[in-house]
């Protein structure tokens, strides 16, 4: 009997085991599947972008919809590639959560201020830039620091963001200086309220967001750093990062890639408008 009950819980055991495998291989196999044809019969594109970041995409409490810039070219990408009654489906991400999402094909593509860089093309690939950012500082009105050479001593605490490519850049920049990484742009903003660190660092684009957001708080230094912001798709998905490409050029040259940089960063003191159209 007991010889019994062991078989039937191995069994047990091996049938879940059998289940965990199953499914993590659909989802593997759905990243590897042609994204754009599944795109084309659903009439959506689902789009990772963040929700904690102001100007690019931030929940709205109100309608518990994400807004902001990256909500809205994803959302003229997706009526360009697929046609004007498609649908953007947007998944909130952080910049620890984009890839592997992307990678188990819970998403189609990554629109979170995620700068191309080398190391990052070498999991997913990337669109043309969308967007050209440059890493700066956020301080305290009043603040010594003026720029990232202030930085540059020991016992400075600068606040970044785990996964963001700017936690790297300040290393390099202001070796000397001691960076206390957070696991969001949120956390980030209350470890400088509360003196963790004299200086918050990442692109300049977020930064103007949180200082609207804080008027007791300014950007400074200008940037250090240029930080191009793409579309990130999975290796293996040409046909939809050529439709993205070709989307892309679409609306920058008919106006409408312009208006939605105005609708955002219009007027937001500070930001260089003209400099950043196209």
């Amino acid at each position: 009997m007991k010889k019994l009950k062991r078989l039937i819980g191995a069994l047990g055991m091996l049938a879940m085991l059998v289940v965990v495998l199953t499914a993590c291989g659909s989802r593997q196999s759905l990243a590897k599947q042609d994204v754009l044809t599944n795109d084309k019969a659903s009439k959506t594109i689902t789009w990772g972008v963040k929700a904690d970041t102001k100007l690019f995409g931030l929940m709205d409490v109100k309608d518990n919809q994400i807004k902001g810039f990256d909500a809205d070219i994803a959302t003229a990408l997706t009526k360009r590639v697929l046609g004007k009654n498609a649908t953007a489906k947007f998944v909130q991400v952080t910049s620890q959560t984009r890839i592997p999402l992307l990678k188990n094909g819970n998403i189609d593509a990554i629109i979170a201020t995620m700068t191309i860089t080398p190391e990052r093309e070498k999991q997913v690939d990337f669109t043309n830039s969308y967007f050209d950012a440059g890493q700066s500082l956020l301080v305290k009105k009043g603040s010594a620091i003026k720029s990232v050479k202030d930085l540059n001593k020991s016992g400075t605490k600068v606040l970044g963001v785990t996964g963001a490519n700017s936690v790297e850049n300040i290393k390099k920049a202001a070796p000397k200086a001691k960076v206390l990484e957070l696991s969001d742009y949120a956390q980030a903003m209350t470890a400088l309220k509360s003196g963790q660190g004299v200086a918050l660092t990442t692109d300049n684009g977020i930064l103007y967001g949180m200082a609207s957001q804080n008027p007791g708080y300014e950007v400074v230094g200008g940037t250090f750093t240029k930080e191009p912001y793409g579309i990130a798709v999975n290796k293996g998905q040409e046909p939809l990062k050529k439709a993205l490409n070709k989307a892309l050029k679409e609306i920058e040259a008919d106006g409408t890639y312009n208006r939605i940089l105005k609708k955002w960063f219009g007027n937001v003191a500070g930001f260089d408008y003209k400099e950043a159209s196209r």
